[in-house]
């Protein structure tokens, strides 16, 4: 089937997506040549509608290859497989990279100029675009709006290659293709008209949502966007504390489970320096809450008493932590029946690994500014899933560490390094940007287990 130009595309693309009609969604078209599509699903589901500024990173000697996207608020995502084929140099990486978002930035002011995004946190998003070649700008997109929150993430193209379906069921919860292909040839060889959209041509989207006459308004209050205050409160509201058994012990932990939450992230916190606890902790608390935002629910967890807390020894044994994250996992397993992810800072770091490698069922681990080098050599080599240690690129000692734990890694994993942060439980900002990076990568692997289906 060849579609006669984009809008019947669109048209026809809504006529897939109706089961949304009158629910709160935002439709996000990849500029340039998404937008007419996206204008047109909006319009039938009478949808908020926004423009998404993604660009694919080009291998320089042959640009239709791309080895990564990069996006809007510094949204970056990497193919390592493609950089390592064409054995891409770091620096013709750099260059490509700047060239791509100096023209995100103008693409930005020309689509939106100074009017804000259309709050996505909370709500339904349905990525649009004319058709998808390798999925790799769609993968980018769909990263990007899960990272500001959006609850479920629905990716929708006329048409696409089956092999680029397939890497966006990681990081969408549905994926929508009028036309999977074995070969796709070009998009545009599947549009009887398929003339270059200008960048002076695409329509800018309405602050308001699209509506059909007599088609009742999903949801017109407006949505605390992600980093207010607000946006805390509502995170925070479902909020019950709870006291979890593991062993002799009880520990203090806080559980939130938004609807439709798709996995559930216990934060381990392994000490409480002056009887701070992670419940308590202003920090720690917004860390949860803006991966409530983002669709998860969470447990945030203290892993030691406040009794325990005198003893300075007790938050370095990470066996006996360990054992307590274990007790801690069923019982929310029991509770929530969610598929479990761990972020562990300080101590709990290791805890989170010695644990995990004893648990086939947790499917991704985040390190914050934590102590995975406390873990055993043996353990760490043992650790079987997706691994992420964040770290304040000033914090030169604990990076150290890190890294040093990685190098004992098989799995995947990868050390992100904050520019400009020191210790990341005291820096506001580096925990925001650990939210964020939390966020994609347990989102990112979570999604294999939520049965995308595709068509």
């Amino acid at each position: 089937m060849r579609f006669v130009d984009r809008t019947e595309a669109g048209r026809l693309l809504a006529r897939r997506l109706e089961h949304l009609r009158g629910r709160d969604v935002v439709v996000l078209g990849l500029a340039p040549g998404g937008m007419p599509v996206a204008r047109e699903v909006a319009r039938h589901l009478g949808a908020a509608l926004d423009v998404l500024v993604v660009r694919a990173l080009g291998v320089p000697w042959q640009p239709e290859l791309a080895f990564g996207a990069v996006g809007e608020q510094g949204m970056r995502v990497l193919d390592d497989d493609v950089i390592r084929h064409v054995a891409l140099a770091a620096e013709d990486q750099r260059a490509v990279e700047r060239a791509e978002r100096a023209e995100v930035a103008r693409l930005t002011r020309r689509y939106r100029g100074e009017r804000a995004p259309e709050p996505v946190a909370g709500r339904t998003v349905v990525v649009t675009d004319e058709g998808m070649a390798d999925g790799v700008t769609a993968s980018a997109a769909c990263r990007a709006v899960r990272a500001r929150g959006a609850v479920h993430v629905l990716l929708a193209v006329p048409v696409a290659p089956e092999r680029a379906l397939a890497r966006l069921r990681p990081v969408a919860d549905q994926v929508v293709c009028l036309q999977p292909l074995r070969h796709l040839g070009s998009v545009g060889a599947w549009y009887r008209s398929f003339p270059r959209v200008e960048d002076d041509t695409v329509p800018g989207p309405p602050a308001r949502p699209l509506r059909e006459p007599g088609t009742p308004a999903a949801a017109d209050a407006p949505t605390a966007p992600p980093g207010t205050a607000r946006g805390d409160a509502r995170a925070e509201a479902g909020a019950v504390e709870k006291d979890v058994p593991a062993g002799p012990v009880r520990l203090r932990a806080r559980l939130t489970v938004p609807d439709a939450a798709y996995g559930l992230v216990v934060l381990a916190h392994g000490d409480c320096v002056g009887g701070a606890t992670a419940c308590d902790c202003p920090g720690h608390r917004r860390v949860a809450a803006l991966l409530v935002r983002a669709g998860l629910g969470t447990l945030l967890l203290d892993l030691v008493t406040r009794d325990e807390a005198r003893d300075r020894h007790l938050p370095f044994d990470i066996v006996l932590l360990a054992r307590r994250l274990r007790a801690a996992t069923r019982w929310a397993r029991d509770e929530t029946r969610l598929p479990v992810a761990y972020f562990g800072s300080g101590t709990a770091a290791a805890a989170a690994l010695e644990a995990v490698a004893l648990d086939p069922g947790i499917r991704a681990v985040v390190g914050c500014g934590g102590r995975p080098d406390l873990a055993r050599p043996a353990t760490l080599a043992a650790v079987h899933v997706p691994t992420l240690l964040a770290v304040g690129a000033r914090d030169t000692r604990i990076l150290c560490l890190n890294r040093l734990a990685a190098d004992w890694m098989h799995c995947e994993h990868r050390v992100a390094v904050l520019p400009g942060a020191g210790s990341v439980p005291e820096d506001p900002a580096a925990r925001d940007e650990v939210a964020r990076l939390a966020g994609e990568w347990v989102t990112a692997h979570l999604g294999a287990a939520r049965g995308t289906p595709v068509g």
